[in-house]
């Protein structure tokens, strides 16, 4: 007997766009991970996992892009452009300084008592032994 399957099918298009969609979702989140990871092998492995995403996502965007199933906006003005590039230059500079002074003072704890600052470290592995094993 013949069989008619009634399998309800996106369209090509709408698959590509869920698809992408997903991608950029995944990229964000593996950012996340990567930036509130403690360890450093976990870290370069969200960034590796990041990256690979990107790549993907970037690939796929492409191939909509060219098929014109995607249809970008309108170009960004250069003055545009330029402003958030100085934006994010400011807030990169003010964030080294921050760490610099926070690790300034730090450092200088560390050599007016050393020994409150190894105390401070014991009390936070007993309280949370997970970061620091």
């Amino acid at each position: 007997m013949y069989q008619q399957q009634n399998q309800a099918q996106l369209p090509e298009e709408d698959m590509a766009y869920s698809i992408l969609a997903d991608l950029k979702r995944v990229c964000s989140e593996y950012t996340t991970a990567a930036t509130e990871s403690s360890c450093p092998e976990i870290r370069q492995l969200f960034t590796n996992l990041q990256n690979s995403s990107l790549k993907l996502q970037g690939e796929l965007f492409q191939t909509m892009k060219n098929l014109q199933m995607y249809s970008t906006s309108s170009p960004a003005l250069r003055q545009e452009i330029d402003k958030q590039i100085q934006q994010n230059q400011q807030t990169h500079q003010k964030t080294s300084q921050f760490l610099q002074q926070i690790n300034g003072q730090g450092q200088q704890q560390q050599q007016y008592a050393p020994h409150m600052n190894m105390h401070n470290q014991q009390q936070a592995q007993q309280s949370n032994p997970s970061y620091y094993n």
